[in-house]
């Protein structure tokens, strides 16, 4: 596995590539040793760069995430979700097939998410449309949303 830190408006984040793919990016990194030279570590820190920017509405980085059936269920659609646009968790539920009572589920999986950003589990919102917790902390969320949807929250 190789790891590069890369600095971004939302604070410090550690990519994590193992195989030719991305499988993890973490919140709050700090800087710890030297650069590694990798080149689906350069694509990563490119892309999101150019996605900080305004300029990349979708990543095309290979990714994998250990976890369950139903979360690797969960952060598939969570794929799908297009930028701009946000759904809420019982939706996400319905879509999948799901009784609208397995949303808290839905919650924990989207809250398991490896590879934020990425995989956009910033775009998933309360029933009420208001913003809900988020692993990296409610105000990178709204920092997200805000980089996608300016002016909606």
């Amino acid at each position: 596995m190789k790891t590069r830190w890369i600095d971004s408006p939302i604070g410090g984040l550690r990519l994590h590539v193992d195989a030719g793919l991305l499988t993890r990016i973490e919140f709050d990194a700090e800087p710890v040793g030297d650069r590694v030279e990798d080149p689906l570590l350069d694509e990563v820190e490119r892309q999101l760069t150019e996605y900080f920017a305004g300029e990349r509405r979708e990543f095309d980085l290979p990714v994998t995430a250990e976890g369950t059936e139903f979360q690797k269920k969960v952060w598939a659609y969570l794929r799908t979700i297009p930028y701009g646009e946000t759904v809420t968790y019982g939706r996400i539920a319905a879509d999948l097939g799901y009784e609208p009572g397995i949303s808290r589920a839905v919650g924990a999986a989207n809250g398991a998410n490896p590879i934020p950003i990425v995989v956009p589990c910033h775009r998933v919102v309360g029933s009420d449309g208001k913003l809900t917790g988020y692993a990296g902390g409610v105000e990178r969320k709204t920092a997200l949303l805000e980089l996608e949807q300016p002016g909606l929250f």
